[in-house]
């Protein structure tokens, strides 16, 4: 019955949007059409409803309507709900609407115009009384004409004056409550809209920080494989190369003296290059130390405190306690890579005459401990690893952590070293 205001549409829909613009021609073009239907009926009936007089005042008063409705068109504001435009307007036309229906019923249909602008030009305050109002010509027009004429038109009249009310008021509170949902939508849909304007300024955001992660990820990775090829050149191929040098010293002072000797120690320069060479290759690509290729972490650690004490010619005794498993491959080559650490070191520096090698499987922890009868140091006046430092102790301490296990060293000046390495039993998948 009444057309929904502009601000009642959500911006950009196409189909109320349509439906609107409408609405607009017909309230634009529409009274026109309805007048002239309106005097072609009543004229067609003016002989049998309508005297001389009356004629006479119905087609003033239809030219009056029509510049009324000439003038609206022409010269109205687009007024919202209760302007002063638009209720004069609406009561001007009114009044003539129910003139004509008094003259000549068949004008009730210029009359019905009032129950479809009433919203938009009225007050809310007013619309019931303009739909009251318009509900009286037309139950007047149904029930043979104002005024009544008899007790039966009466009677007549307050029926469909009922009925004409009942109807009005009805649709018109429908359409409040399309007009409730029709605000309710556009508001959520402004909120979809922002949300969505969030959401993506949230994703470009987490694109950005996505991208510096990643870069960030790329130089820690860098700067871990620096620090593991440091680690694997300073556990195998300096400790090899430190043996080769030993072993030449050998050769050199024995050439002469005892050539059979020099060639042994020959043999040994050369095994100790070719091994130094494998664990290169290795360490480059990250593999396990060529040691585990064959055997499981007990038997590699026995076969290298074997080698080590052949090559430095000092006991070493290998004890394993608990139960052997079979151990996670990381696992495995980072506590092979600090017991040949610790057995470098001390050969190196302890001048040790028996050194102890001890492996502890427990319920959920592997322990390696390495004892030499050395001269010690002191491990807090140790040199940090560098140049000239080394990795050692850092250097094992750093592989342990990175598999959350850790190192402890206990040492004196005098009273040997201990190195104890305590990680985590992961077994082999």
């Amino acid at each position: 019955m009444t057309l929904p205001p502009r601000s009642s549409y959500p911006s950009g829909a196409t189909g109320p949007r349509t439906i609107e613009d409408r609405w607009e021609q017909f309230h634009r073009y529409g009274p026109y059409a309805v007048l002239t239907l309106s005097v072609l009926v009543g004229g067609v009936a003016a002989d049998l409803i309508m005297t001389r007089t009356e004629m006479y005042a119905a087609g003033a008063l239809a030219v009056v309507a029509y510049g009324l409705q000439i003038w609206w068109g022409s010269a109205r504001p687009r007024t919202v709900p209760g302007a002063p435009a638009g209720v004069a307007y609406y009561t001007a036309r009114t009044v003539l609407a129910f003139a004509l229906s008094w003259l000549n019923p068949f004008f009730a249909i210029y009359a019905a115009l009032s129950y479809f602008d009433v919203e938009p030009l009225l007050p809310k305050r007013f619309i019931r009384a303009g739909l009251l109002t318009t509900a009286v010509t037309l139950a007047g027009s149904q029930s043979g004409g104002l005024p009544p004429a008899s007790l039966m038109n009466w009677v007549a009249f307050c029926v469909l004056y009922v009925v004409n009310a009942t109807l009005a008021l009805f649709f018109w509170h429908v359409g409040m409550r399309e007009d409730e949902k029709a605000r309710i939508q556009a508001e959520t849909i402004a909120e979809l809209e922002r949300t969505n304007l969030r959401l993506e300024q949230a994703m470009a955001e987490n694109a950005a920080l996505h991208a510096q992660l990643l870069v960030q990820a790329r130089e820690a990775g860098v700067d871990d494989e620096r620090r593991r090829l440091a680690a694997e050149i300073h556990d195998t191929l300096a400790q090899g190369l430190t043996g080769i040098i030993a072993q030449l010293q050998v050769v050199t002072s024995l050439t002469d003296r005892d050539p059979e000797t020099a060639r042994v120690h020959l043999d040994r320069a050369a095994a100790l290059a070719r091994h130094s060479l494998g664990e290169a290759r290795r360490s480059v690509h990250n593999l396990a130390p060529v040691a585990l290729e064959h055997d499981e972490l007990a038997g590699a650690l026995k076969k290298t405190v074997t080698e080590w004490a052949e090559q430095h010619r000092v006991r070493a005794d290998f004890t394993v306690t608990g139960t052997v498993e079979p151990v996670h491959d990381e696992i495995a080559a980072t506590l092979l890579r600090i017991a040949g650490e610790a057995l470098a070191n001390a050969g190196r520096h302890a001048g040790a005459s028996r050194v102890g090698v001890t492996l502890s499987f427990m319920d959920d922890e592997l322990t390696l401990d390495v004892r030499d009868d050395g001269r010690g140091f002191d491990p807090a006046a140790a040199a940090p690893a560098g140049r000239t430092g080394g990795f050692g102790l850092g250097g094992m301490r750093a592989r342990a952590e990175r598999i959350a296990g850790a190192v402890e060293v206990e040492s004196e000046p005098g009273g040997g070293t201990a190195v104890s390495a305590r990680v985590p039993l992961v077994r082999h998948p």
